[in-house]
């Protein structure tokens, strides 16, 4: 009975710890392109939601760009009337 209580208990801490850290250290590795043009330049970066929020500056302009951090690649794309 006791090997259950200790067995159970390490398996409801292991789920408790995976869950609170969440999958930050499953995001993609390596370098990723956004598919900008040359000369583009990060501005700055910031996260809501699940997404990376990043603010570039290319020659054309600015634009702010929404990306999802699991793929590395940019799903929304906010720029001025041109």
């Amino acid at each position: 009975m006791g090997v259950l209580i200790v067995a159970g208990t390490v398996t409801l801490v292991v789920l408790i710890v995976q869950r609170a850290g969440g999958d930050r250290g499953a995001a993609v590795s390596g370098a990723q392109h956004l598919g900008q043009p040359a000369g583009t330049r990060i501005l700055s970066v910031a996260e809501t939601e699940g997404r990376l929020v990043v603010l570039v500056a290319r020659p054309d302009g600015e634009r702010i760009l929404f990306v999802e951090p699991r793929r590395g690649r940019v799903i929304a794309e906010l720029r001025a009337a041109e």
